[in-house]
């Protein structure tokens, strides 16, 4: 009797799982799977839907089994609230695409469960359909490195305070260094993702053009290798705390530095675009289309900007 019990619980199970992952439960495949008559079958998928019910009531979690004729089997249907919109997740997959952060397989892999997870069974086909060009042509990075395996790992490493090390392989030179880095945030920009830390057992007379910089260093992640999470810990005061939104509002494609001040004269057409590249810009004065601008950056990364803009800008 009791292995009989331990039976119904196993097949029940079984086919709960397989629908809450978005499979299609067919009553005469799981009798054949199973060694039971459909009418058992039945009775777990009363049980299953009676379950969901229940779960919506005390829990407010909105499943419904259902029979779909159009498929002829069973299948969860999520309330579409707590799905994306096609608008929403159209954003967000072109976003992610034009990011182009990382290899082709890891982004259709993330495209593909995005789309499973987020978006309505029935509006599945045409997110997919209206994807299919821009995934099609999609075109890697140079530097094919993978760094999904490695961001779970430094986000822990981040928020227990564990000190890292890792063989860094810099744009200059061939030779990888070994570093030991006070892990403190991830982030990303202009197509790659990076991390900012503070260094280790360094000689800063040697490696730094300013030993007295207090700010972190920001490493590619994509050029990491041999990351270990050693067994020490590091802290930092509160008043310390490092504030990654707000170092990113200062910092131009990740180049570190002291803390400045800029100020230019911008004559383009949209300074609109100017404000949103640099997110502390003031506009100080404008006369005629000619603004005054004043920024707080971090770092040399702004005046590869400024030299981009061309004519349209003048330092002061």
């Amino acid at each position: 009797m009791l292995e009989e019990r331990e039976g119904k619980s196993s097949r029940a199970l079984s086919i709960y799982s397989r629908l809450m992952n978005g499979r299609i439960i067919y009553k005469a495949e799981e009798a054949a799977r199973f060694g039971v008559s459909e009418k058992s079958i039945q009775r777990d998928i009363e049980q299953i839907r009676l379950f969901l019910d229940n779960q919506a009531v005390t829990d407010g979690i909105p499943n419904n089994l259902i029979y779909d004729y159009s498929i002829k089997g069973y299948r969860i249907e999520q309330a579409d609230n707590l799905k994306l919109t096609n608008d929403e997740i159209i954003a967000i997959c072109k976003i992610i695409l034009s990011s182009r952060a990382f290899s082709k397989k890891e982004m259709g892999n993330i495209l593909d469960r995005l789309i499973e997870c987020c978006v309505p069974i029935k509006n599945q086909k045409q997110v997919t359909d209206l994807m299919r060009n821009e995934r099609f042509h999609y075109v890697e990075l140079t530097n094919k490195q993978k760094v999904l395996d490695k961001m779970m790992l430094l986000g822990n490493a981040i928020s227990s305070q564990y000190v890292i090390e890792f063989d860094y392989q810099g744009v200059q030179g061939h030779t990888p260094k070994h570093r030991e880095v006070e892990p403190l945030a991830i982030m990303f920009s202009e197509f790659y993702f990076y991390l900012a830390g503070r260094i280790r057992n360094i000689n800063r007379e040697e490696a730094f053009a300013d030993p007295n910089d207090a700010f972190p260093t920001i490493y590619r992640i994509d050029r990491i290798r041999k990351l270990s999470i050693t067994d020490e810990h590091f802290s930092t005061p509160y008043r310390n705390k490092f504030e990654e939104g707000e170092y990113r509002k200062r910092i131009q494609f990740m180049y570190g530095g002291k803390l400045r001040k800029v100020k230019f004269e911008y004559t383009g057409y949209a300074v609109e675009a100017v404000l949103d590249r640099l997110p502390t810009a003031k506009i100080i004065s404008e006369d005629e289309g000619k603004y005054v601008i004043e920024a707080e950056v971090f770092g040399d990364g702004i005046d590869m900007w400024l030299r981009s803009q061309g004519d349209r800008i003048k330092v002061l």
